[in-house]
């Protein structure tokens, strides 16, 4: 009888519990390649709603659809053996009632595989966390800047600036928490802030430009390699593949151009994958 080696993936309560101890490292994935090189370094992959703007060119997340989403969650969890796999449910998948947010989470886990889900969540949507909690859904709240309301809330701005968005912004944490999410991403506020809130809840906070105060970071990969001409002030892009892409797609049109290019033989001498 043959044996091998099962890869264990990490779980919402290995996790939950590393509140206060070894960061959490986050990054998002659409796609199997991606997922399958995080998956070596990351303890979670998201599949952001951040995939209308990266993958398919949008300038806001509202247009988002459950099923791009599950398409997408499908091919991240062929790539990804380690690593928590959390999907963000889109705008207008889950506000009406949490019957509605429950039949979506169901759909995305059951039609993906994954392991939790992630709500974009006000205070208005702790009924909503604990009913999907409750009937064996994990969520991953996400408070302070939150791109499915960019309209409602004036733009991609940071959060937290007056008093009265700072205790909107702690309220909306505490409220998730006490809900059951087991993670918190906390975006675009300030550094005490960050710290006040990752204090005041018993669940791991996970900062996206909310400074190293929180129990881990999540960036959007695209941003940190360096695939577009813009990134946010807050990342820090760890390579620069944008030029590298551009560089080869060049030298490739320049062979081409010149008849450079391989024989037929070579073409044809496929190797597998």
């Amino acid at each position: 009888m043959s044996q091998h080696a099962e890869t264990k993936r990490l779980t919402v309560p290995e996790l939950r519990a590393r509140k206060g101890g070894t960061p959490i490292v986050c990054l998002t994935a659409y796609d199997a390649p991606s997922a399958a090189i995080l998956d070596a370094h990351a303890d979670m992959i998201l599949v952001g709603d951040s995939v209308g703007m990266v993958v398919h060119g949008l300038d806001a997340t509202v247009p988002v659809t459950l099923e791009m989403m599950i398409l997408h969650a499908q091919a991240v969890m062929r790539g990804a053996e380690r690593a928590l796999v959390a999907v963000d449910l889109p705008f207008g998948s889950f506000e009406a009632s949490p019957a509605q947010a429950f039949a979506s989470a169901a759909r995305v886990m059951k039609e993906t595989g994954c392991q939790a889900v992630k709500i974009e969540s006000g205070a208005y949507a702790a009924e909503t966390i604990r009913f999907l909690v409750e009937r064996g859904a994990p969520v991953i709240a996400h408070v302070g800047l939150r791109p499915q309301a960019v309209h409602a809330q004036g733009g991609f701005k940071a959060r937290g600036r007056t008093a009265e968005e700072r205790d909107s912004v702690l309220a909306d944490a505490r409220a998730a928490d006490q809900a059951g999410a087991f993670a918190i991403v906390i975006e675009a506020v300030a550094e005490d802030l960050a710290r006040e809130i990752t204090a005041a809840v018993g669940c791991p906070t996970i900062g996206i430009g909310a400074s190293a105060a929180c129990d881990g970071q999540v960036l959007v990969t695209d941003d940190m390699l360096g695939l577009f001409d813009w990134t946010p002030r807050f990342v820090r892009r760890y390579a620069d593949l944008r030029a590298a892409k551009s560089e080869a797609v060049k030298a490739f049109a320049e062979d081409v151009r010149a008849r450079r290019f391989p024989g037929e033989a070579e073409t044809y001498r496929l190797k597998p994958r």
